[in-house]
């Protein structure tokens, strides 16, 4: 089933409708944050309630329907886990996103690449040639790789599917109360939290992982991904994001960030790669990326298989 939602993921990506498992997700946790607050739980403690209810409902509303259903009738049991592992999981849409950009950027329309890029990050883009699109989308597909495909493998391998669809309502708080903003700060703190803590050890099996797809991968270095991706991971902000986008750098040679503006001003200047590199500026370029995080994607997801086959 692992195999067959991986195939579907890149073959089909993930379509966008109101019943997406995430997106229902999305909808439970604003029910529940509105109850809290109104409650008067706005702080740490309503953060953790927040958690704790999400948790209990998703988890444990998979565990019962899943096994009853399959007892009752298995082949809707094995199909329900199907989809839901399918949706769960989202290299293939990342891929398509960062080609339309690439594609928007190849026939100069900046426009079209800039409101793509935004969809990614959280910078302004205004200002952005095509370039700094490109730059912008592979550092994106990099870092999205752990976060949307390569830990929900890891913890679908540990635990089912009860454990990815805690790994996704861990997500899902991040994305939506992890944010450093007076109304989040504390409320979101637990899931923002959490979030680092499930993504640490993906973080780095990624990094491993892009290092192997590099070696093998013509124009690409796995020594350099290695090595880059140790040395400079801390110069991004967490601790987990790091990890793949300096081993994406290191693996492409190729020198990714640079400035980055937001409300109009310039926040950083820091390049990640290493320093004798060019910075990433070409289709040339992110053909390779693209082929280097499908290619360790797929190799994440043949040793998730490997490893469920190995519990068999």
């Amino acid at each position: 089933m692992l195999a067959l939602a991986v195939v579907a993921d890149l073959a089909i990506g993930d379509p966008v409708y109101r019943w997406h498992p995430v997106r229902l997700i999305g909808g439970s946790l604003r029910m529940v944050e509105h109850a809290l607050r109104r409650a008067g739980a706005d702080g740490y403690g309503g953060g953790i309630a927040l958690f704790a209810i999400l948790a209990a409902a998703w988890v444990g509303g998979v565990s019962l329907v899943l096994p009853v259903l399959a007892e009752w009738w298995r082949q809707a049991g094995v199909a329900l886990h199907l989809f839901l592992l399918y949706s769960l999981l989202a290299l293939g849409d990342l891929l398509r996103h960062a080609w339309r950009i690439e594609r928007a950027v190849r026939r100069d329309d900046l426009v079209a690449a800039r409101v793509g890029v935004s969809h990614l990050v959280g910078r302004d883009t205004s200002e952005m040639d095509g370039a700094a699109c490109r730059r912008a989308a592979v550092e994106s597909l990099s870092e999205n790789l752990v976060d949307g495909f390569t830990s929900p493998l890891l913890w679908y391998v540990a635990g089912g599917l009860p454990s990815l669809v805690l790994f996704k309502v861990v997500s899902t708080m991040d994305s939506m109360v992890g944010n450093k903003t007076p109304l989040y700060l504390r409320f979101g703190w637990c899931g923002a939290r959490l979030d680092d803590a499930m993504n640490f050890v993906p973080a780095r099996l990624t990094w491993l992982w892009i290092a192997a797809m590099a070696a093998v991968l013509p124009g690409c270095s796995g020594l350099k991904a290695l090595r880059i991706g140790l040395a400079q991971h801390a110069l991004l902000p967490g601790p987990n994001s790091g990890w793949s986008e300096a081993a994406a750098a290191g693996a492409l040679m190729r020198r990714l960030v640079g400035p980055i503006r937001l409300d109009g001003r310039i926040v950083t200047e820091t390049w990640i790669g290493d320093p004798l590199d060019p910075p990433l500026a070409s289709e040339a370029d992110v053909r390779r990326a693209l082929a280097l995080i499908a290619g360790a994607g797929a190799t994440a997801a043949i040793a998730a298989c490997a490893a469920l086959r190995a519990t068999l």
